[in-house]
């Protein structure tokens, strides 16, 4: 199937879309499914195929599932690896106990039971003409989100799971998924091991792929302990000056930032000069929904330092968590706001 040409600033969101109520408790976190057996697994199927439809309506150019088969987008994934107990779960500080979670704990060595997200992706594959985004969490962000009782080693740890995550994003390739995005919130925490360790595993989760590849690396999503810890960081929002010159000499073909309503300095995108960059247009913190105007006002900031042909308009970060009325209208505001970007910067 044979995706049309991108436009100029083409549109994508984060990765995910509030679930529909009858799915799973809307605006929230975590959100428990409604449905059980067979049920669910109709009912994951049928809100993937919505999600598609509603980003295709918004004018969105490369859609996503909107994570609607995962309640978490890490634990979605780890619910298929073995070696991981999840009915003795523990409490944990999580983004350098920014805030805490019931997390389940690595056992023994990791495997795959097999595929995590083939019968999503294939599904999406056949319902969509445009190109195809799939998600899955980086290794820094997935070890931050996990007890160990087993590798006594973060980083070796880390490159287990890259391993797993390398086989299941090939898998995703032959699927026919055009950009696999690993996402690393943690990225922006732990600034020092990005560049000792976190690009390497990086590298080590997407090698071989031959698709694009990118990576989500923001200030999270716009639940209450992320809001607390961004009224700490002051006037300026600078991790991304410590980690973007080691993303700009990775072998990554795009990075994913936030932009709109945040305090980074948007000369800092210059350091990215040579990648494709997601650039967050569009606020998942707030409920008020953008207007055209305002989305294709960040464009142009971002204009100032980057080539336009390499800006891709994005939102902040994903919006499982948020009431469904409002993203449904950030969606729209992202496709129109884009749409007069290229009007006016073309």
């Amino acid at each position: 199937m044979i995706a049309p040409a991108m436009p100029l600033f083409p549109t994508t969101i984060a990765g995910s879309l509030p679930k529909p109520a009858w799915l799973a408790e809307p605006d929230r976190l975590w959100a428990p499914w409604r449905l059980d057996g067979g049920e669910l697994e109709a009912g994951k199927g049928d809100a993937t195929l919505l999600a598609l439809k509603l980003q295709e309506d918004a004018g969105i150019d490369v859609v996503t599932d909107g994570e609607q088969s995962r309640q978490h987008f890490v634990h979605g994934f780890l619910e298929f690896v073995d070696g991981i107990d999840f009915a003795h779960k523990v409490e944990i500080g999580i983004r350098a106990d920014r805030y805490k979670a019931m997390v389940p704990t690595v056992t023994s060595a990791l495997r795959l039971k097999g595929r995590v997200h083939g019968r999503e992706a294939r599904l999406a594959r056949a319902h969509t003409t445009r190109k195809l985004k799939f998600t899955l969490p980086g290794p820094m962000t997935i070890v931050d989100t996990i007890a160990d009782q087993h590798y006594g080693d973060r980083v070796k740890m880390a490159f287990a799971f890259a391993d797993l995550l390398n086989a299941e994003a090939r898998a995703l390739a032959a699927d026919g998924v055009d950009v696999i995005q690993f996402d690393e919130p943690a990225f922006n925490v732990y600034m020092r091991e990005v560049a000792d360790w976190g690009i390497e595993a990086l590298h080590r989760a997407s090698a071989g792929l031959p698709c694009t590849t990118a990576v989500h690396i923001c200030y999270g999503y716009g639940i209450k302990a992320n809001i607390d810890w961004k009224a700490t960081l002051g006037g300026e929002w600078r991790q991304y000056e410590a980690i973007f010159p080691a993303l700009a000499g990775s072998r990554i073909d795009q990075v994913s930032v936030e932009c709109r309503n945040s305090r980074v300095p948007m000369h800092l995108l210059k350091l990215l000069a040579g990648k494709e960059v997601q650039v967050g247009v569009i606020d998942v913190a707030s409920d008020e929904v953008e207007t055209p105007e305002q989305v294709a006002a960040v464009i142009a900031e971002a204009a100032k330092y980057l080539d336009k042909d390499r800006i891709i308009a994005g939102t902040n970060c994903g919006m499982a968590p948020m009431r469904r009325d409002v993203a449904l209208g950030k969606l729209t505001a992202l496709g129109q706001g884009a749409a007069l970007a290229r009007k006016t910067l073309g």
